[in-house]
């Protein structure tokens, strides 16, 4: 659901830039004073899982799209709602900077529709009140699931307004919204089962993961947590995202059905254009993989359109471009969401 600069308005995209930093700036403050010290490595290796679980996107049976994790649920749960944004504001911001997932312009949508809404919205009032203090295996699936499919609904609907309000696509709200709910219904249920099985995972293994913990009892070390999601994302992304279905996500499905074209263009000249040459420069693995030279990939793109029907890729997609971009992006993710922490968490020691 990550949105491209081709759905929107100057206007549109630059005000949800300020919204999304108004929301990074609220929740830095707020982690101040709140952050554990045992939570910052753990917002980092999060944030890297994230990244590599994104990258897999899977079918959705009898409709030729697909979908990816979100992730933002997942993070508000195990790191609360402001250290889980800003984890997942790495996340998108690696993806858009460096490997050209999501346009620039549209970075504060995707922030905003992938993290305000599980975040701020699903994890404190669906999540909370359906798992309860002491949440039992059958109240921590049915919590994950709802949740999960909320906050999807919510993004998705956050798209079409945001699409529509620009003005600059030829995308009806009423066309637009009868798919995006819909598909995102179905990838929601998914998320919602991935991220309810993790959930129950992680609560059998260390319920004080989740604020279970006696008050006698000594702090138990993160550090096996730690590791094991660490390993997953290296394995994630560096191998198991060579199975990613190569059907269009949910986004372009939609854009597809409506218009007959998954991808739009954008304007050439002004912030669309300056926005584009910038990422086309900092992006050093577009699209997951290696950059084609120029004329290679002008003639591949005259061959695609000349004979769609060569389109599809072999599935499994072996691709050491894949693999790199896996293992690097939730390096660089760690990193970013980890020094973030560590700045913040800093800051409050120095003025205590």
């Amino acid at each position: 659901m990550h949105m491209a600069d081709a759905l929107l308005s100057p206007a549109v995209g630059g005000s949800m830039w300020a919204a999304s930093a108004g929301l990074l700036a609220y929740s830095s403050s707020r982690l101040k004073t709140s952050l554990d010290d045992r939570r910052v490595p753990l917002m980092g290796v999060l944030a890297a899982f994230v990244f590599a679980a994104q990258m897999i996107n899977f079918s959705i049976p009898g409709t030729g799209s697909s979908g990816h994790l979100g992730g933002g649920l997942i993070l508000a749960v195990l790191l609360g709602p402001h250290a889980a944004f800003l984890a997942i504001a790495s996340v998108l911001a690696v993806q858009a900077l460096f490997f050209a997932d999501g346009g620039l312009l549209a970075l504060g949508c995707n922030i905003f529709n992938l993290g305000f809404f599980p975040c701020f919205l699903c994890y404190p009032f669906i999540f909370k009140p359906l798992a309860g203090e002491t949440p039992s295996k059958g109240r921590l699936m049915t919590a994950s699931i709802v949740a999960a499919v909320a906050g999807l609904q919510m993004g998705a609907f956050g798209v079409v307004l945001e699409t529509v309000s620009s003005g600059i696509s030829e995308l009806p709200f009423s066309s637009f919204v009868l798919l995006m709910q819909p598909i995102h219904l179905a990838i929601g249920l998914v998320e919602g089962v991935v991220t309810a099985t993790l959930l129950v995972f992680l609560h059998k293994a260390r319920p004080e993961l989740f604020g279970a913990v006696q008050p006698d009892a000594e702090p138990r070390s993160l550090r096996p947590i730690i590791i094991g999601l660490a390993l997953a994302a290296m394995v994630i992304g560096g191998g198991l995202s060579w199975f990613a279905a190569s059907d269009p996500d949910g986004l372009e499905w939609s854009m597809g059905k409506v218009s007959g074209k998954e991808e739009l263009a954008a304007p050439e000249n002004g912030i669309h254009g300056t926005l584009d040459s910038l990422q086309k420069r900092i992006a050093f693995l577009p699209d997951y993989n290696f950059k084609e030279p120029a004329e290679s990939a002008q003639t591949e793109a005259a061959a695609t359109e000349a004979k769609p029907e060569q389109k599809a890729e072999a599935w499994p997609n072996v691709n050491a471009g894949t693999t790199l971009s896996g293992l690097l992006g939730g390096f660089m993710t760690l990193c970013l969401a980890g020094v973030a922490a560590l700045v913040l968490r800093r800051r409050t020691t120095g003025k205590a």
